[in-house]
């Protein structure tokens, strides 16, 4: 088994990012002009804010990444065309659980900076409380620790992946 290099993991990331972006825009049509009843939870108070836009982008896209990564898909839109699959270390596709647990650990970065944002959008500006300072740079310490280790470990796994058991191979 062959590991899928950071590049072409990269590029099957952007080929799902698409997608992504096509996602976002059709909540946005969805939020501005089909129901923007919905616009008045983002303003309501922090919580459900932050549920409405968990609700609303990030389960949905995490949604996509688990079911499509586990063994009965082998793959997002992104990983196929670009002939990869993400598998235990055993070298067999996974289970539901553990592409969910992977995801969670892949998308805890861009779930703290979405707890950011809203908590930053209220604070004062001349006073930001330590927590969100140390949660700002929780986020790039993960990122980094992420790119990081995708770059130079020997399977070219993430730290997400060794979390989660699991690593990206190239399929011949």
């Amino acid at each position: 088994m062959l590991a899928a290099g950071v590049w072409v993991r990269l590029k099957a990331f952007m080929l799902d990012y698409i997608g992504i972006v096509l996602y976002l825009l059709m909540v946005a049509v969805l939020t501005v002009f089909i129901a923007p009843e919905i616009q008045n939870l983002f303003q309501s108070s922090l919580g459900i804010a932050q549920l409405t836009g968990f609700l609303l982008v990030t389960l949905p896209i995490s949604l996509y990444f688990a079911v499509f990564d586990a063994r009965h898909f082998s793959g997002t839109f992104g990983k196929k065309k670009m002939k990869l699959q993400v598998v235990g270390l055993e070298g067999k596709g996974i289970g539901i659980v553990r592409s969910f647990i992977r995801v969670a650990f892949k998308f805890l970065p861009w779930e703290l900076s979405h707890f950011l944002v809203y908590r930053l959008v209220q604070a004062e500006e001349e006073s930001i409380p330590l927590s969100l300072s140390i949660t700002g740079g929780s986020i790039y310490g993960l990122m980094i620790l992420y790119i990081a280790t995708a770059f130079f470990s020997k399977q070219k796994r993430t730290f997400y992946d060794f979390l989660s058991g699991t690593k990206v191979i190239k399929k011949v």
